[in-house]
């Protein structure tokens, strides 16, 4: 697609991410936002930061999404591509609503928004169309005019993303001691979530087992385990693994935990593994915490070595990705054949989500989908 610069029907783009803390100070007004409603006393939102008070009360993702923020910029100057690119968040500022009022002021009318959230799931992309819609409702309240905005589709299986976690997993191969490399196993790691929501992430007709979020992480890790095998001729083991679990310990979630599993390697005999967090985005908290401190700590205690793999971050060929699936949608919602650019088995995923996707337990309206209120 790169004879594509003209992205038509769109006039700027959302970067919508999760938000995090910049201070000690805003720790628990963070968690505070990140857990409205539930009732949540402040003491123990307390001892829920500690992870951030162990880094001065410091979330690195904003920091990522201004590097992706400018790796965008910078893409599409590059490709002739004269698109203004705003950031918002569901829990930090800068907050999603500010962001699109002055969107809005700023007379944009038809917006492309990019989720910083590879896979289907409730909380990687129907939470943040129903983010989109509460914000869209407070500038109609207000008397602006309601812009119209498309979620670009998922992209966990595209080469710009992919690509990047292939060379980060190899990197973490060469970097092992060399009597350990070859019979090192790949542990790839994503967040849990309980069972229920991701039986029920993605359309309908994927419902149950695991639903989308099982299905699409198992299918891009089989594509690194081809690509690893094709660069080094080793046939590495591999498994999907979770990590980051919250919520009442009663509720089943996915396993198995990736602290369990190291003590399962360990105990097989395994020689080496590599933490490979295709889930994420980029080095934001969980990463940080759960893999470089507490896995980490973990496969020290055991003699277990260890080394984590990057995630794609401001990677130049993410932003490129991001380019293709903009001017990609562009041509779709133009009506135009479009090639798809997608690896591994499932093909590229849908542009609009379907009534059904990824359901909430309780129903609130959504944007950018098939029961969108706002057309």
């Amino acid at each position: 697609m790169s004879d594509l610069r003209d992205p038509a029907l769109y006039d700027a783009l959302l970067l919508l991410s999760f938000g995090g803390p910049e201070g000690p100070d805003d720790v628990v007004p963070f968690l505070a936002n990140v857990t409205r409603g539930r009732g949540i006393p402040e003491e123990r939102l307390k001892e829920v930061g500690k992870h951030y008070f162990l880094f001065g009360g410091v979330s690195p993702i904003n920091a990522q999404n201004r590097s992706l923020l400018d790796a965008l910029r910078k893409d599409f100057a590059d490709h002739g591509l004269e698109l203004p690119v705003y950031w918002g968040n569901r829990n930090w500022a800068p907050y999603l609503t500010d962001t699109l009022r002055d969107m809005v002021e700023d007379g944009h009318r038809r917006i492309a928004v990019l989720a910083t959230s590879a896979y289907a799931s409730y909380s990687g992309c129907r939470q943040y169309r129903e983010n989109l819609a509460e914000s869209l409702a407070v500038l109609e309240a207000e008397g602006l005019p309601v812009p119209r905005v498309d979620k670009l589709r998922h992209y966990f299986n595209h080469p710009g993303f992919v690509r990047p976690m292939v060379d980060g997993v190899l990197a973490s191969l060469a970097d092992l001691p060399d009597d350990v490399r070859a019979g090192a196993h790949l542990a790839f790691t994503t967040h849990s979530i309980p069972t229920s929501a991701a039986d029920s992430s993605g359309p309908v007709e994927t419902h149950g087992d695991g639903g989308s979020y099982v299905a699409e992480h198992l299918d891009v890790a089989r594509v690194i385990v081809d690509a690893v095998r094709e660069e080094t001729g080793i046939d590495h083991p591999w498994q999907l693994v979770y990590q980051s679990r919250s919520g009442a310990p009663h509720i089943p979630w996915l396993e198995p935990d990736i602290c369990d599993h190291l003590e399962t390697l360990h105990g097989a005999g395994v020689p080496a593994v590599v933490m490979a967090p295709i889930g994420f985005v980029s080095d934001h908290m969980e990463v940080l915490y759960d893999l470089d401190t507490e896995a980490t700590a973990k496969a020290a205690e055991l003699g277990l070595p260890v080394r984590r793999s990057a995630t794609v971050g401001a990677d130049p060929r993410f932003a490129a990705a991001v380019r293709e699936l903009l001017l990609e949608r562009t041509v779709a919602e133009e009506g135009r054949p479009v090639d798809r650019c997608a690896l591994g088995a499932l093909g590229a995923s849908h542009d609009l989500c379907p009534a059904g996707c990824c359901p909430a337990r309780a129903v609130r309206p959504a944007a950018a989908g098939a029961d969108s209120p706002y057309a």
